[in-house]
């Protein structure tokens, strides 16, 4: 039996942001919506769908942000990484380490690597060797964002108490000499069905074709970030939703093909721009 995994840290600190009214029209993801916000101009960047992955352009030196909702009616867990690292214990990053909970409906907005419950290193984009991940000697997966899903496991229903029925004062007895079933209130097993095909293909997809990023998130100044402790229990070991938003610079997102680039109008040429007579060709002025 798996032991089941109970983790802290919940968002509570941008909770009066409020509710979103809708979906964004550019966010990824199915149990949880991500955006990626350009902090300093206040513009979600726009998504590019390209070979199979998500692909955002952001500005170097300009601070972001991840945006996360809860699109479900329960509790989930986000554990987050940038670049390969996980945002809150700044290790390597693994989906069954520590993350966020955000309750139903909840947005939030993660501004930076968690260095105590009450601040943040901002994220910006930085170039690659100034990176947080290369710094500290994992620069092989500098220019990705991953936000690992897990639903809350439900708690147990209250054991059904049995009242036994007054005996009759005479049983029928089977004509085979059985006795008869008897009815027990226990509870019936439900089987969770196993997602380890589909996340397999998932990671697959994530991983599939990656180009050589050029840029990175550094390890910004610090600012007010404020969060409590609470605690949730995955309903699975796996996670039930694997995001990935691939990152870089708009030059070599265009250089990669990534983002296309509008064909420029071949101007018109005339043959006979002048249509007067002239006999010879007349020497050069």
């Amino acid at each position: 039996m798996i032991k089941p995994f109970s983790f802290l840290l919940s968002v509570i600190a941008l909770a009066a942001a409020g509710l979103m009214a809708a979906t964004p029209a550019q966010a990824v993801g199915r149990l949880m919506d991500v955006n990626v916000i350009d902090r300093d101009s206040g513009a979600r960047l726009p998504v590019y769908r390209h070979d199979g992955q998500w692909w955002v352009a952001g500005r170097p030196g300009a601070r972001y942000a991840i945006e996360v909702r809860n699109t479900t009616g329960e509790r989930v867990l986000g554990v987050m990484s940038v670049d390969g690292v996980n945002v809150i214990n700044g290790e390597t990053a693994g989906w069954e380490q520590t993350g966020y909970v955000l309750s139903r409906w909840q947005s939030a907005r993660i501004t930076g690597w968690r260095k105590s419950d009450s601040e943040v290193a901002a994220f910006n984009f930085t170039a690659l060797p100034d990176s947080y991940a290369a710094r500290t000697g994992r620069p092989g997966n500098v220019g990705v964002i991953g936000v690992a899903v897990f639903r809350e496991k439900a708690p147990e229903p209250p054991p059904l108490e049995i009242v036994p029925e007054p005996a009759p004062e005479r049983r029928a007895v089977p004509a085979d000499g059985q006795s008869a079933p008897s009815l027990l209130g226990g509870q019936a097993q439900s089987s969770t069905p196993d997602r380890a095909a589909e996340m397999d293909r998932m990671e697959s997809r994530a991983a599939a074709k990656p180009a050589v990023p050029r840029l990175g998130t550094g390890h910004g100044e610090r600012e007010g970030s404020w969060v409590s402790h609470t605690e949730f229990e995955r309903r699975g070991a796996r996670p039930d939703e694997i995001i990935t938003i691939r990152y870089d610079s708009r030059a070599n997102l265009v250089a990669l093909g990534v983002i296309p680039v509008p064909l420029r109008p071949v101007p018109r040429l005339a043959p006979f721009p002048d249509s007067a007579d002239s006999r010879y060709v007349p020497d050069p002025s």
